[in-house]
């Protein structure tokens, strides 16, 4: 079957000449052929091998599909297989598989060229945790049967909360007794125990069960069950101020640990009662921010939390003092220094105490800060030493020192004062009485004298910076005003007759001096000796202006406290910092505001610093949300939707926002029928969010709309419609994204079938009517039940035999709808002959055929 042409050359082959032979191949049957062809160079002879080969084809197959280690998000996962073939012709495959994870392989067989490859494309699902280890089997045309392993190990995403030291899991943080006002922090390792970034917020639960706010745990039942006015207090307390975490949020790369630092800070609620000690169990969940269902056995099954227990206790302050609160020093005179020792008893069991007295004037405490241990006590030496006569009471103030939260940043823990305790010192000054010794005068009259001029006081009065001169306003007397000098306006003033001794003292420049009478300007000497030069005087202003300036500020900063002050205790969600009944009108609402201003109200937006609570979340989703389920644009319109919707929101604002359910489950459903359901979306946040759906399946192409602008605090669904021409099961993902950046996936789960009806009954027996004739018809029903979503068209067929058949059943055939019933009606017509035994067949279109058994129960008269 080979054949050689070729020209055998007559004459030796020259150098650079060839000779060319062809060999031709003409198989006449489908098989390998092996020859071989001799060539004679001279006393050479060269055996070539001539081989003839049937075409075929050479398929290989990986024999391993690898996902390795993914999350359990209800996420379709997908990976691609070659079929390559080698061989020169074309070659089929066909690929089986009946194992019991649901996998979705396309295409199941097919044919692949010579030289190219064909790529096989493998769905898995992870919608539970578990370890994949399916095989496929592969029928390779000309290999024979393949096998494929598929493998997978599909794990929970975890969040594990680990201590600093040890990196245990944590499961409770004890803070211990702290006082009220104080802080203390503890810390912790936020762990991503899975191969998948994630988004975390921390919720603290303030409804769980076993928490406990503000109860002495220490109490009788009975003393607790009189404390119950105080439960009622406790009850609508904010919890998040109790306990911070910083940070609150954010996000995890695969395997990452983040320290996180909680901090405790207790609050006395008891306002009007004796402090007393008050102990807190609370919970701390750290939440995966995602789809969220909504439903208890979801959390259940894929529990996406881990649970931290905080407990601590809050102490408040017992420091006495002996003798206290008000200490009284005993008379002195000016200069002297009076003693009184105080002893200072730390009552707490549990805490010491620091303490720090504030400076005051013309009091000294030593010491004035210290530290005492708990049920110790400490000696204190007040000292009173006056430096001005009378009675001095002042309030003295004790700051009680501890770590506590910078009120601007509340993440920096620093040393401040938290707590105050004030003492009452008494004081009195005495003044020491002097004598006074008069001698005569000697006939000069001095400066200051009695009105007699006879007995003056030795070292009575002390001199002063400017002589004892009278004087006043010159324009507010007329008396005996000279008339050029009537219209004097101007402010100088006026000098008594008895200042001449003063008249040759050095005087100020800028002020003018009149006689009482005449209002004429008098002369004022300025001794050059004496006055400041202008260097001087500038310098005494500035001098002054220094002083005047720092007095100045001070009292602006005292003022800016007491500002912040009383900022503080109006700053909340009702008064925003106004002082109540300060004149600010309150803006007129109607009555359509209203509700939306109610929920805005409610609604406020949180503070980052402080925790969500599972109050607050459950608050933003209950029926206070407007609901709206048309009219919403598609796209951002408006410049506030189009400012909104750029937003990167954070996970705490991305854990407000419910959509879901993440499994939309369709159950039985008919092929060729359409089916829809309802994807929830509860945008509880402030601004618009945009959500955009991206569906690439075949089966969900009717869902509509794709894309919605949800208003704030608003409602809505997208109905998510499935139809479907393939029997089998079915489940795939879809995805959708917030505001064009946070992406999201939601599973679609249905399994296809045929229409299907279902009887009442199988087997019917007809009775005879009673008061009837023998002779006549009987009869009875049957219900015909569709379970599906679909109509179904039946018919019913009566099974002829050899006798016939005595029974009929109407209607013959029909449609019944959807979830709906239709009652025929079996009849038996007796006569001579009549079986009374028969069969019919419900035949559904394009769907199942049940047998119904028909018998007549006729009595036999002899």
């Amino acid at each position: 079957q080979f054949k050689l042409i070729v020209e055998n050359p007559k004459k030796p082959v020259a150098s650079g000449l060839q000779v060319t032979a062809f060999v031709e191949y003409y198989p006449e049957s489908a098989k390998d052929l092996q020859d071989r062809l001799l060539l004679f160079i001279e006393d050479d002879i060269v055996d070539i091998p001539l081989l003839g080969l049937i075409p075929c084809c050479y398929l290989e197959i990986q024999s391993e599909i690898n996902f390795g280690t993914v999350i359990a998000n209800n996420k379709i996962i997908s990976k691609e297989i070659s079929i390559a073939n080698h061989g020169s012709s074309s070659g089929t495959f066909k690929i089986s598989y009946d194992g019991v994870v649901l996998l979705n392989i396309e295409p199941t067989s097919g044919v692949v060229e010579p030289k190219s490859m064909k790529i096989v494309k493998v769905d898995v699902c992870t919608d539970i945790p578990r370890i994949i280890k399916e095989v496929i089997k592969v029928e390779l045309e000309g290999r024979g049967c393949a096998e494929v392993w598929i493998k997978a190990v599909v794990v929970e995403q975890v969040l594990k909360v680990l201590g600093i030291s040890c990196g245990n899991i944590l499961e409770c943080i004890h803070f211990g007794p702290v006082y009220f006002g104080s802080s203390k922090t503890e810390q912790i390792f936020l762990c991503n125990e899975s191969p998948e970034s994630m988004d975390w917020v921390a919720v603290l639960e303030d409804d769980a069960i076993g928490g406990e706010m503000g109860t002495d745990l220490q109490k009788s039942a009975d003393a607790a069950l009189r404390d119950l006015s105080f439960k009622n207090i406790v009850r609508d307390v904010d919890v998040s101020t109790l306990i911070l975490c910083i940070p609150n949020q954010g996000t995890l790369l695969p395997y990452e640990k983040s320290l996180v630092t909680l901090c405790f800070s207790p609050k006395d609620f008891r306002v009007n009662e004796s402090s007393q000690k008050e102990d807190f169990v609370l919970f701390l969940r750290f939440e995966h921010v995602g789809n969220k269902d909504g439903c208890l056995q979801a959390l259940m099954n894929h529990p996406h939390h881990t649970e931290l227990a905080l407990t601590g206790s809050g102490l408040p302050v017992m420091l006495t003092f002996n003798p206290g609160p008000v200490i009284k020093f005993m008379d002195c005179f000016l200069g002297e220094k009076t003693q009184v020792l105080c002893t200072l008893k730390n009552e707490s069991e549990s805490l010491p105490v620091t303490f720090s007295f504030h400076k005051m004037a013309n009091f000294n405490i030593s010491p004035e800060k210290g530290k005492i241990k708990k049920k110790s006590a400490k000696d204190v030496m007040f000292s009173f030493s006056p430096r001005q006569i009378g009675k001095l009471k002042v309030k003295q103030v004790v700051d009680i020192i501890g770590t506590g939260l910078e009120e601007n940043t509340l993440q920096i823990l620093k040393t401040k004062s938290f707590h105050q305790i004030y003492l009452s010192f008494i004081g009195v000054c005495k003044s020491k009485r002097k004598n006074i010794r008069f001698k005569i005068n000697p006939g000069i009259t001095p400066m200051i004298s009695n009105p007699t001029g006879q007995f003056v006081a030795d070292g009575a009065g002390q001199c002063t910076d400017t002589a004892p001169v009278a004087i006043l306003k010159s324009t507010q007397t007329q008396i005996h005003t000279h008339w050029i000098n009537r219209n004097c306006n101007d402010d100088a003033l006026t000098a008594f007759p008895n200042d001449r001794a003063a008249s040759i003292r050095p005087g100020e420049w800028n002020k003018k001096y009149r006689t009482i009478f005449t209002k004429t300007e008098r002369y004022n000497y300025i001794d050059p000796e004496f006055s400041y030069t202008e260097c001087e005087r500038l310098s005494k202003e500035a001098h002054n202006k220094y002083y005047k300036d720092f007095i100045f500020n001070l009292r602006q900063r005292r003022l800016q406290k007491d500002a912040a002050r009383q900022f503080s205790i109006y700053n909340n969600s009702v008064n925003i910092g106004l002082k109540p009944a300060k004149g600010l009108v309150s803006p007129k609402i109607s009555l359509t505001d209203f509700h939306k201003e109610k929920l805005q109200f409610k609604m406020l937006p949180l503070d980052e610093n402080y925790l969500l609570t599972s109050r607050k979340l459950a608050e933003i989703g209950s029926e206070s949300s407007l609901e709206m389920w048309s009219g919403l644009s598609a796209v951002p319109s408006s410049t506030q939707e189009k400012e909104d919707c750029n937003l990167t929101l954070t996970p705490k604002q991305l854990h407000q926002i419910f959509i879901g359910p993440s499994t939309i489950d369709f159950g039985d459903v008919c092929v060729y029928s359409t089916t829809a359901r309802k994807l929830h979306i509860i945008n509880n946040l402030l601004v618009h969010i945009w959500i955009q759906i991206e569906i690439e399946i075949d089966e969900l192409q009717q869902t509509c709309p794709l894309s919605q602008v949800v208003p704030p605090l608003t409602k809505t669904h997208i109905p998510i419609v499935f139809e479907t021409n393939t029997l089998g099961m079915f489940k795939k993902s879809f995805t959708y994204t917030i505001n064009n950046q946070h992406l999201r996936h939601v599973l679609v789960v249905a399994k296809a079938v045929s229409v299907e009806l279902e009887l009442s009954a199988r087997e019917l027996i007809l009775n005879p009517v009673p008061g009837y004739l023998a002779e006549t018809e009987f009869r009875t029903t049957v219900r015909v039940y569709n379970p599906r979503n679909y109509p179904a068209e039946f018919t019913w067929k009566p099974v002829i035999t050899d006798r016939r058949t005595a029974f009929s059943i109407q209607p013959v055939k029909g449609f019944v709808e959807a979830y709906r019933d239709l009652e025929c009606e079996v009849v038996w017509h007796p006569g001579f002959n009549s079986p009374e035994a028969g069969e019919f067949d419900l035949c559904v279109r394009k769907g199942n055929t049940i047998k119904l058994k028909c018998f007549a129960k006729v009595t036999h008269y002899k």
